[in-house]
């Protein structure tokens, strides 16, 4: 199964025909309208027009207009002169495709807008059902079909002769964001071609992981078990073509989904408000723990001054600790409003949805802006949270023990928090092991271990986590600090290479917003985030898929 091949004329046969260059590029016979107007020679186009009274109304001998030529190599003067000169916008070739389509091709904007001022219809269809939408989607001109819709309104959801929208073609493909603008203007996700073919159903059967990605989490998760006419589901399609990775990861949303209700009871409450309530049960069992089994402990030497001290400090340390993680667990991490709460302001929804996205303050040309849940732009270190239901500026990552995300408004004070827990931590452990080598050493117990376990299991207890709790918060200390010094995100880490802004002119990776350390920290300890608009080296690459 899959659809056939894309009818419109390929770039490779298109530029076949073209004429030849010399290596400096300059055009080789250029013998008439046809090849001045494929190489933007208005020159000879005027010569041949105006002297030798060529016509521009008339095809070659394949059937293809010099307009076409003129809109595919986004040539907008000598269109427009063509058009001047009793060409006509809506002339179709042999397959019935209109200069349009021959623009949505290679993406010629600046032609296309000659084209629609000029009177081209944005709804022509070729002998396939292929609007310049569709072919827009299948070579994954995204800009081009992000014109089109915002300034001439042409429809993104319709459907071809076989009944495939511009996101069945772009799921195909592969284009991812493409994907993202579709979904972002609200194309269907449910919509069925006539073979019964959701777009998942597509992304599954090339094996396209980021396509199947984004579908999934900007859908309804209902897409993962719709059946195509000959009863196959995304998951069964792509196990069935050897795409492995793509399997395991739908079967594993698809699971997810089936056992829905089972899901929920497991989680319980838990799943609304994370492991958030189980730290804060395991930090007062630890200072239960430490004030009965290790500072008053009965058959213990009597506690002195400097270890008193050094208790109290301990005790002192947990309640900034639990402060601090109030404050991170219950502060906004940087959310930006949806769609939803943006539309209570007045027609913000309309405003949002036929934004044109080149002219607007927040957008700075990467596809990954476009949030396909929330229906924002959003900016360029942002991410949509699938747990806060949010999309989270500078977000670092969600983190479940304290029930909520972490970014830029309270990513100081998480880590603040983890400091904090490891110098607590420490300081008791150290208490505690004080308090039993001079327990051993008062009542010449050589077997102090087995004596801790038999007679004080509350001490071991305590230090039992108290380890475990060191450990933990002192590797997520030094993970974030090292991220902190160099101004990037755990998120960043993780998907580096999907990033394109991660990528400097060379194609290598490259932190645009790492000026160093000591800015870095400095403007860290001080704002609590940096400035997403000082970049270390411009321009910011658009990202690649």
């Amino acid at each position: 199964m899959g659809p056939s091949e894309i009818e419109v004329v390929s770039q490779e046969s298109k530029s076949s025909q073209q004429p030849e260059q010399n290596p400096n590029g300059v055009a080789l016979n250029v013998i008439d309208v046809y090849s001045a107007s494929a190489h933007g020679d208005f020159e000879k186009l005027r010569k041949f027009v105006e002297e030798d009274d060529a016509s521009v109304s008339v095809p070659d001998g394949n059937g293809y207009y010099a307009l076409q030529w003129a809109a595919l190599n986004n040539f907008p003067d000598v269109a427009q002169y063509i058009i001047d000169h009793g060409g006509d916008v809506n002339a179709a070739d042999n397959m019935r495709q209109t200069s349009l389509h021959w623009a949505a091709v290679r993406g010629s904007i600046a032609a296309a807008d000659v084209l629609l001022r000029n009177g081209a219809r944005v709804e022509a269809t070729d002998v396939n059902g292929y609007r310049a939408i569709h072919v827009a989607a299948q070579y994954g001109q995204t800009a081009f079909l992000n014109h089109i819709v915002a300034k001439f309104h042409a429809d993104f959801d319709a459907p071809d002769y076989e009944g495939r929208t511009p996101l069945h073609w772009a799921a195909y493909k592969g284009f991812a964001d493409t994907i993202r603008l579709l979904l972002f203007r609200d194309a269907s996700q449910a919509r069925q071609d006539k073979e019964g073919c959701t777009p998942l159903h597509w992304a599954a059967l090339k094996g396209n992981v980021e396509a199947c990605t984004v579908l999934v989490h900007a859908g309804t998760k209902q897409e993962l078990t719709v059946r195509d006419k000959a009863g196959f589901t995304p998951v069964q399609l792509a196990s069935d073509k050897g795409h492995r990775q793509v399997a395991l990861f739908l079967s594993g949303m698809q699971q997810a989904q089936n056992n829905h209700w089972r899901y929920k009871i497991c989680r319980g409450k838990m799943g609304d408000t994370g492991y958030a309530p189980l730290l804060l049960t395991i930090i007062l069992i630890c200072v239960f723990l430490f004030i009965n089994s290790v500072i008053t402990a009965i058959d213990f030497p009597k506690i002195t001054a400097v270890v008193g001290l050094w208790a109290w400090a301990a005790l002192s340390l947990v309640v900034l600790s639990l402060v601090m993680f109030y404050r991170c667990s219950s502060k906004d991490p940087g959310y930006i409003k949806s769609l939803g709460e943006l539309s209570k302001d007045a027609d913000v929804e309309g405003r949002l949805l036929d934004v044109d996205l080149n002219n607007s303050s927040v957008w700075t040309g990467n596809w990954s802006q476009l949030c396909p849940t929330c229906k924002i732009i959003r900016p360029v270190r942002s991410k949509h949270c699938p747990s806060c239901k949010h999309c989270v500026e500078q977000f670092d990552h969600h983190c479940p023990w304290i029930s909520n995300c972490v970014g830029k408004r309270n990513k100081r004070d998480f880590f603040i928090f983890l400091c904090l827990g490891t110098l607590t931590s420490l300081v008791a452990a150290a208490v505690s092991i004080q308090r039993i080598l001079s327990a051993a050493q008062l009542l010449h117990i050589e077997g102090w271990f087995q004596f801790l376990v038999a007679q004080h299991p509350g001490i071991f207890a305590f230090l039992v986590l108290d380890i475990v709790i060191f450990v933990a918060a002192t590797t997520l200390t030094v993970t974030q600090a090292s991220q902190i010094a160099r101004n990037i995100t755990t998120n960043e880490l993780a998907n580096a290479l999907r990033y394109g802004y991660l990528r400097g002119p060379d194609g290598r990776y490259r932190n645009p917003y790492n000026h160093g350390c000591r800015k870095n920290c400095t403007d860290f300890l001080i704002q609590g985030y940096t400035e997403d608009n000082e970049i270390a080296w411009p321009p910011l690459q658009q990202i690649a898929g």
